[in-house]
């Protein structure tokens, strides 16, 4: 199969990503909550935004600018590159992927992978005596199923489906018990809460900036939903 490189690389999508990948750099450096049960780990602001570029520049091309800002974030702030340090990138790469297939008319597999996260879980000696904890991760599934044109839903499949794989990766690498994961049920609904309002009012953002600034860029290889720019909204 021919790639074609000019439809690949945008100004507009270049554009977006500059911006996208600054925002990361600084996002990162910002801690939102700290990550119990690890030693200087933290969720940083990068949660609430991360899982937007899937949906502009499409669930696998956004994926990998999600894996490529994350990258060049880790190498400038010489941060090591162990097993470890790599696999948690990738619970925003699904959740982009997630995000960015929500609103297409074939069916979002990445929401098998959520349930998928439930069978891993309650196989583990730990979780299967805490399974409900696992059960957060049905969200993404319903969410695709009876929710497919709300935002907030898309937003909360996104975040859970990013939680799912960080969950299974904590839960295979770090010695746990079973009081630990029934003690962060309500601490997870707070925190997924907030990213999901965050990854919602990110993505309006984004909409409203790059529509207003699609006159001056012309391509329509970025995909802009402007059912989501705040003028829109505002006037509903």
């Amino acid at each position: 199969m021919k790639i074609n490189f000019d439809e690949l690389f945008t100004a507009k999508r270049i554009m977006f990503f500059a911006l996208f990948a600054v925002l990361v750099l600084i996002a990162k450096q910002i801690n939102f909550s700290p990550l119990l049960g690890t030693e200087n780990q933290a969720f940083t602001l990068f949660q609430f935004f991360g899982p937007i570029a899937g949906s502009f520049l499409g669930p696998f091309i956004g994926a990998g600018a999600v894996l490529i800002a994350q990258l060049s974030e880790m190498v400038l702030f010489g941060k090591a590159f162990d097993f470890i340090a790599l696999f948690r990138l990738t619970p925003m790469l699904f959740a982009a992927a997630y995000f960015g297939l929500y609103s297409k008319k074939k069916f979002n597999f990445t929401a098998i992978i959520p349930l998928l996260a439930i069978i891993a879980f309650v196989l583990h000696p730990v979780g299967q005596q805490a399974w409900i904890y696992s059960l957060y991760w049905l969200i993404p599934l319903i969410a695709v199923l009876f929710f497919k044109n709300n935002l907030f839903f898309r937003s909360l499949g996104a975040t859970f489906t990013a939680h799912a794989i960080g969950s299974i990766a904590f839960l295979y690498s770090i010695p746990t018990t079973p009081e630990l994961w029934l003690t962060l049920i309500p601490i997870v609904a707070v925190e997924r809460l907030a990213f999901a309002i965050g990854i919602g009012l990110s993505f309006i953002a984004f909409n409203t900036v790059l529509a207003k600034l699609e006159n001056y860029i012309p391509s329509n290889t970025l995909s802009i939903d402007k059912n989501y720019t705040l003028g829109r909204i505002l006037n509903s």
